[in-house]
Parts: C-alpha cells; sequence; structure tokens
C-alpha cells in the first residue's frame, strides 16, 4: 500500500461521519475543493483496497465504509488518530486535557472550538459511558471545567443510546460525529457499523 494523502484520508473520514448522507465523487470533489477526476482516482484506489464501496444509482455511484473488511477497521482508527496529530494546537492541547478523562469509553471533541480554537465560548465534547459510571464521569467533567478556562458542555452517551440515536439521525449527535474523536476509535467505528 503506498502513502496515505491529505485528500484521501479526508474522503474516507467524510464518508464515514457522515451515515446520513450519501456521497458520490462530484459531490466529494465540491466539498473537499478537489477535481471530479481527482475524486474519481481516490476513489477508485480506495474502492480496490476494498476501504469503500460503491453502489449504483442511476448513473451515479455513491461511496459508503466496507465495513466487512477487518482491515478498514485498523484504517478508520489510523484515520481517526491521524486527525488529532493534524488538529489546530489548541485542540491538541485540549486533546491531551481530554483525555485524562477515565469514566468514559469514547470522546469526541465537536461545535466551534475546532474552528474557532481559543475564541469559542465553550468546549463541546460528546461522552459515550455506561450507567454504572456516569456520576464520576459527571465529576471527572466538573473537576476538568473547574481547571480549564473554558467551559465544558458535555453530552453523555451510552454505547446503545449512540447507536440508536446515530440512526435516528439525531441533530447533535450527526454534527458531533464531524468533530475530532479523541479516544474510543472503536467504540465509535463499532457504532456507524451498518
Amino acid at each position: 500500500m503506498s502513502a496515505i494523502t491529505q485528500n484521501e484520508m479526508d474522503f474516507v473520514l467524510t464518508v464515514f461521519k457522515s451515515p446520513e448522507s450519501h456521497y458520490n465523487a462530484n459531490s466529494i470533489a465540491k466539498l473537499l475543493g478537489i477535481s471530479r477526476m481527482g475524486a474519481l482516482k481516490i476513489a477508485k484506489r480506495l474502492t480496490e483496497q476494498n476501504i469503500l464501496i460503491p453502489k449504483e444509482w442511476g448513473k451515479a455511484k455513491f461511496y459508503s465504509i466496507s465495513f466487512d473488511n477487518a482491515f478498514t477497521s485498523n484504517y478508520l482508527r489510523f484515520m481517526l488518530e491521524r486527525e488529532i496529530q493534524h488538529a489546530h494546537p489548541y485542540v491538541k492541547v485540549l486533546a491531551d486535557e481530554m483525555r485524562k478523562i477515565k469514566s468514559a469509553d469514547a470522546a469526541i471533541l465537536f461545535g466551534s472550538v475546532l474552528n474557532k480554537h481559543d475564541l469559542a465560548k465553550d468546549i463541546d465534547i460528546l461522552l459515550i459511558t455506561d450507567k454504572r459510571r456516569f456520576q464520576k464521569l459527571k465529576q471527572e467533567v466538573v473537576e476538568i471545567s473547574r481547571l480549564n478556562a473554558k467551559r465544558l458542555h458535555p453530552v453523555y452517551q451510552t454505547k446503545e443510546d449512540f447507536v440508536n440515536n446515530i440512526k435516528k439521525e439525531d441533530a447533535v449527535l450527526i454534527n458531533a460525529l464531524k468533530g475530532i474523536v479523541l479516544f474510543g476509535w472503536d467504540v465509535v467505528i463499532d457504532a456507524l457499523r451498518p
């Protein structure tokens, strides 16, 4: 396998993080600001590697993630981890701080902090946990908020709620998916399996 380009990474993550949308090469090209031919080449390459599955609707091919391929989960995890490395320095510092949370199975940083960085009013974070650890997680969030200059605005979900709300296309969770997964990559990947 050759090196993964930034456009390939953006292509895969856009398809993965948008279970509510259907993308073809044209729509991805417009969204990513690349040429249609460039998007087609990326789609072809990812299809040959069995990372994407093309589905024909009329004359267009729409792409989805190939979850049947065991390699795909590792590829997605690599992309999600790499996304943090390419984030703005302010987001990287927040990611390090949020990784101190021990009572959650997964965390996704989302909202204005990803674009406005230190100018954002608060920090939106989706935390996936279970009912048994919920109170402890709330206490951890209070502690981090107390030490941080910006207030944490948490959204709490159990794994089951997360999966069900994604299927319902809950607006807050669909928005959160567009964020950066800080930890619990496998939990998020498993939740988006069809």
